[in-house]
């Protein structure tokens, strides 16, 4: 659809309204006098005001011949050019002569003489001379209001009410109503302002869903942290009490009653550790220390942490690291993502299983990946495997324990650090989780 400015369009309307008044002007001048031309030709003006001139003079001296034919017929000769009609009458106001007996006139304005002689009256003439510019003058009136009226409708219909109409559908989209039809229109600024209007609903129609998304995850959240949280803390309650009301008598069972206590105590410790993280990298914009640091050397305090949990296993890991594998970045927290991954492949690589962790740099990137000889990924695992609060369907009896965070948590320190992490099954079996993170700006 064609548009036009309001700039324009002012200017054509009041254009418009200039020009209607001189239509009507026209037409009236042309339909009282035939022709549209206004030129005066002065040689005739003056040969019509010779002939009015000679028709008083006749009239004014020859009162006593106004009911003779052949000076009536002398009298009509000389009034017809001049446009010009007389109606004589008697010293009583009786009619002697009209010139156009069958004419009303009620158009024409009238001038009256009397003629009067020696103190007498001999006679009243009545002049009927036509008005000059009446016709045209209400004729451009009426062209005037009618312009005004043609161009209030059509501002109406153009401006005013898709402007009310936008202001409904702003009413109807801040109560909720996406489907509000906008209204067209062919000023262009208010077609500018209809496609503003679309592009702010579909921005809020995508922040709702978001937002009805997040609040889904919230509520989600808060059900599985209220249920990871409720499964040590009733079974330290049970322990506990047993302590309290002397079950446990033996020295032997007390201690192995005060180390599963203990043990509760630490999965909540770490619960609460992934929580609050998450947390942090989710919703709090953290600013990250950035220093020169070593990955292999981040890599390799991971695995030293992680040893003692991987020997009560039989679970060996062996690293390949090249040196140096240099980033800027903030230590703690990829600390903590590679603590995260390397505690996730214990957890799931079973007894006398093996880790492969290797770290190297290729061109701008320094690339690590970690393989464990556990059951791998399935199909929806790797769909879903950074999710947060997401545990397979083997690890759904929290026998391996964790809160279902640690991933999540892992790729979002890394991204944040401008890399990215990816989880697949190796060739060979097991699951492999590949990541890469900048190098740091040689100096």
């Amino acid at each position: 659809m064609r548009t036009i400015r309001i700039r324009p369009f002012s200017v054509l309307c009041l254009f418009f309204i200039l020009n209607m008044p001189w239509w009507f002007y026209l037409t009236a001048h042309f339909m009282e006098t035939g022709t549209l031309s206004f030129a005066k030709d002065q040689p005739q003006n003056e040969s019509h005001q010779r002939q009015l001139t000679e028709a008083m003079h006749l009239i004014e001296t020859n009162p006593r011949k106004w009911m003779d034919p052949n000076w009536q017929n002398k009298l009509q000769s000389l009034l017809q050019p001049a446009k010009l009609e007389v109606a004589l009458l008697s010293a009583s106001d009786q009619e002697i002569y009209r010139s156009n007996p069958e004419r009303d006139h009620a158009s024409q304005s009238t001038e009256r003489f009397t003629i009067i002689e020696d103190g007498r009256v001999l006679g009243k003439v009545v002049m009927y001379v036509p008005k000059s510019n009446t016709v045209q003058i209400i004729a451009a009136v009426a062209g005037l209001l009618l312009a005004f009226f043609i161009v209030a409708v059509v501002m109406r219909r153009l401006l005013l009410k898709p402007l009310e109409q936008m202001s409904v559908a702003a009413r109807h989209i801040a109560a909720g109503d996406w489907d509000v039809q906008l209204p067209l229109s062919r000023i262009t600024e208010i077609a500018e302002v209809r496609d503003g209007f679309e592009v702010m609903v579909r921005g809020l129609q995508k922040s709702h869903q978001k937002q009805v998304v997040l609040e889904e995850e919230r509520r989600f959240m808060i059900a599985s942290v209220a249920h990871d949280l409720r499964t040590p803390l009733f079974s330290l309650r049970g322990y506990l009490d047993g302590l309290e009301q002397g079950i446990a008598q033996t020295p032997e069972k007390r201690s192995k009653y005060v180390a599963v206590c203990k043990e509760k105590a630490a999965q909540l410790g770490l619960l609460v550790e992934d929580l609050f993280t998450f947390t942090k990298m989710e919703y709090l914009e953290t600013e990250l220390s950035s220093k020169s640091v070593d990955l292999a050397l981040i890599l390799q305090n991971s695995i030293d942490s992680l040893n003692p949990l991987a020997q009560q296993k039989q679970i060996s890991i062996a690293s390949h690291f090249a040196d140096p594998c240099t980033i800027i970045g903030d230590a703690h927290l990829l600390e903590r993502a590679m603590n995260n991954l390397l505690d996730n492949a214990v957890r799931h690589t079973p007894s006398y299983g093996e880790i492969v962790v290797h770290c190297y740099k290729n061109e701008n990137k320094v690339m690590f990946t970690m393989r464990d000889t556990g059951p791998g990924f399935s199909s929806e695992e790797l769909q879903r495997v950074f999710d947060p609060l997401y545990r397979g369907d083997a690890s759904r009896n929290r026998s391996t324990g964790g809160s279902g965070l640690g991933l999540t948590i892992s790729q979002r320190i890394i991204r944040r650090h401008g890399g990215d992490l990816a989880a697949g099954n190796h060739a060979e079996g097991g699951a492999l989780l590949t990541g890469w993170l900048p190098v740091s700006d040689p100096d």
